[in-house]
């Protein structure tokens, strides 16, 4: 199709691109996208929800660190700032992205080892024979599910499927039906990682605690894509990793989020030298240390904790409410986008149509759609990711993502369809 054909919706390939350049124009953050390293080349970038851009300043910041702070403190830097970045990035992660009080958010280990501790703990809490059931849905993301079945294996636990529709999400009504009087807890994720559907997180938080039992969210997908309050609804526990809307870079450690109520009460399951009261004391005997300390277990990652300050410190700045306004915008348009050249084609939007249900990415499903289109997308230089069995999904990162962006990308895809 030539830049001045109509496609089936009446819509042409230049009214999309006049439509992208004024949308750029009128961009209250597009000032941001220039602080990330990659921007100013041709490359259309549709994966940040997988693993965000690298910051700019990022660069410097390692530099610095390993010729003020390694190479200059030495071992010294554990008492002077190293052995407090975990709570102290964790306070401004809470304050930023989280709607989380300080002294409740700290950054441990990979989301998988965070989520594990987290729902052990949560079994503990519970201290009910009877409630001897984990409830989950079958569409959360692989390693949410993994878990939760070999904690179950582990304790002789039963467990209760959610079954969502797979192009939307787990509703308040379904964790209703699910959770009763032998639920112990409840693991969910706040935005499902292919549909990109956004869970009711205060409504079903509510409908856990109606139950008598404690939730757990990942918050992989929403932490720095959407407004969260953990502590307005109470939530009991949270965990979500960093290198994604929070670029921390591949591997950044994961945060931990406890509800200050439970904090005086709870111990973690893998006890390690960091989370004793006394790191250094090496003493006999574990003694956890007070409060979300108590959650770390070994050496923290002091390199995989340095991109995501940068982060944070734009997110700030720019605030929330902000980003997730432009991230309704960027998945609108790409919407529209899909509306326009992909659904003609025979695609189908594996996503929430409403923009308030949505996170920040769309899932398009094809049945031509397979790894390898993917794969030569990415020659390409247009990187969205694939999903099986045949979805490619379109991740929009609000700070570093243009609108004249989606529309490079959504182009190749559908240059790929037409063959």
């Amino acid at each position: 199709m030539s830049i001045h054909q109509e496609n089936h919706t009446g819509v042409t390939a230049e009214q999309l691109r006049r439509r992208a350049d004024e949308l750029d124009r009128r961009d209250a953050l597009a000032h941001y996208r220039d602080a990330f390293i990659g921007t100013d080349t041709p490359l259309s970038y549709l994966d940040g929800n997988s693993l965000g851009r690298p910051l700019k300043r990022t660069a410097g910041d390692v530099a610095a660190f390993i010729r003020d702070e390694w190479g200059g403190r030495l071992i010294r830097g554990w008492d002077e700032q190293w052995l407090n970045m975990p709570q102290a990035i964790g306070d401004q992660l809470g304050r930023a992205v989280l709607g989380a009080a300080p002294g409740q958010t700290i950054i441990a280990d990979s989301t998988t080892v965070v989520l594990y501790k987290l729902v052990r703990a949560a079994l503990a809490a519970v201290q009910d024979p009877d409630r001897n059931e984990l409830v989950l849905d079958t569409e959360n993301f692989p390693t949410d599910r993994y878990l939760v079945e070999g904690i179950a294996l582990e304790e002789g636990l039963t467990l209760r499927w959610i079954e969502p529709d797979p192009a939307a999400g787990v509703t308040v009504e379904q964790v209703r039906q699910a959770a009763g009087p032998r639920t112990a807890v409840v693991l969910l994720s706040q935005i499902a990682y292919r549909s990109g559907h956004l869970a009711d997180l205060p409504g079903i938080t509510a409908a856990v605690h109606d139950a008598g039992a404690l939730v757990v969210w990942d918050l992989c997908h929403s932490a720095g894509s959407v407004e969260i309050d953990l502590d307005g609804p109470d939530v009991d526990f949270a965990a979500g990793c960093t290198y994604k809307y929070l670029n921390g870079g591949p591997g950044s450690p994961a945060f931990a989020y406890v509800n200050a109520r439970h904090l005086p009460s709870l111990n973690q399951p893998i006890w390690g030298w960091m989370g004793r009261k006394d790191a250094f004391e090496m003493a006999a005997g574990y003694q956890p240390a007070s409060g979300i300390r108590g959650f770390l277990s070994g050496t923290p990652a002091i390199f995989g904790m340095l991109a995501m300050q940068g982060t944070l410190d734009l997110i700030e700045e720019a605030s929330m409410a902000a980003i997730r306004e432009k991230s309704l915008a960027l998945t609108a348009f790409a919407v529209e986008v899909f509306d326009a050249w992909l659904a003609p084609l025979g695609a189908d939007l594996a996503s929430p149509r409403d923009p308030g249900e949505r996170g920040g990415h769309i899932t398009v499903d094809h049945p031509d759609f397979t790894k390898a289109t993917v794969e030569a997308l990415w020659e390409g230089d247009v990187i969205p990711d694939f999903r099986s069995p045949h979805g490619i999904r379109v991740g929009l990162s609000p700070l570093s993502t243009s609108f004249s962006e989606v529309l490079q990308g959504m182009a190749a895809i559908r240059e790929r369809l037409q063959g």
